[in-house]
């Protein structure tokens, strides 16, 4: 299998402080991947660095064997990376058709000078994009919720929309952010189902970061720990959580002893 992502030596430094400390990290195409840490462990940062809202102050992120590292978030977004994040970013007075169909958006051909004066091509786009977006509530689970404006969904119903938005941008790597978040047992359980069925049915390469130690070693095929920006482990989730300097800096040995 060969590796979709290859992260090589990347450092992100803020002044003085080094969030992200020359990790080295690779996500095999068509892997579940974790990433896991304690608060503060640089997690989010390297999230940041490979869909491009942070520059890497020294080494290089690669992408279908393309250097992608520096890159604006709409190019990388174009490659064929989508994210959500760990506080939900809709519109919140958007309806949640108009929520995906922005998510569309990077996939679109017809120029601005098309849509100002409104020709055919853009008006076809437009609708196609639309039937596109319908298409994604349904299969995220929010069929009839279309016209529902963002704001009024549900906690667990707009996690799911922030999802159907990165799923329109025709992904071939999905990063999520704590999808299961603030959620319930049973949402858990039906969003950790519904992450596979994403690699599953659609061939999706997911690297996720999450706090649930059930969700992670679920549906992990491996597991990266970092703390303090360094990498400390990596390997399936049985081995990582018998790691001596995982327990030490993170899982805890009741954790660990439980799982």
């Amino acid at each position: 299998m060969s590796d979709i992502l290859e992260a090589r030596s990347v450092t992100k430094a803020f002044g003085g402080l080094v969030a992200v400390d020359e990790v080295d990290f690779t996500i095999p195409e068509g892997a579940i991947v974790s990433l896991i840490g304690p608060n503060g462990a640089g997690k989010t940062t390297f999230f940041n660095v490979i869909a491009g809202l942070y520059k890497p102050t020294r080494g290089t992120v690669h992408f279908g064997g393309k250097v992608i590292s520096g890159l604006p978030p709409h190019q990388i977004t174009r490659y064929g990376i989508a994210r959500t994040f760990q506080n939900i970013r809709l519109f919140q007075n958007m309806t949640a058709v108009e929520n995906v169909m922005v998510g569309h958006h990077s996939r679109m051909t017809s120029s601005p000078f098309d849509a100002i004066l409104r020709l055919p091509r853009e008006r076809t786009e437009e609708r196609e994009t639309e039937v596109k977006a319908r298409e994604l509530l349904e299969y995220v689970g929010l069929k009839g919720r279309d016209g529902v404006t963002a704001k009024n969904l549900p906690y667990g119903d707009q996690r799911r929309l922030e999802l159907a938005r990165a799923l329109a941008a025709e992904p071939k790597l999905l990063l999520l952010d704590e999808p299961t978040a603030g959620m319930d047992p049973n949402e858990t359980a039906r969003m950790t189902a519904f992450i596979r069925r994403l690699r599953d049915e659609r061939g999706i390469t997911v690297l996720l970061i999450e706090h649930d130690m059930k969700v992670v070693m679920g549906i992990s095929e491996r597991v990266t720990v970092l703390d303090h920006g360094t990498k400390i482990a990596e390997g399936t989730p049985t081995v990582v959580q018998r790691d001596e300097r995982v327990i030490e800096a993170y899982l805890g040995r009741a954790a660990s002893a439980a799982s």
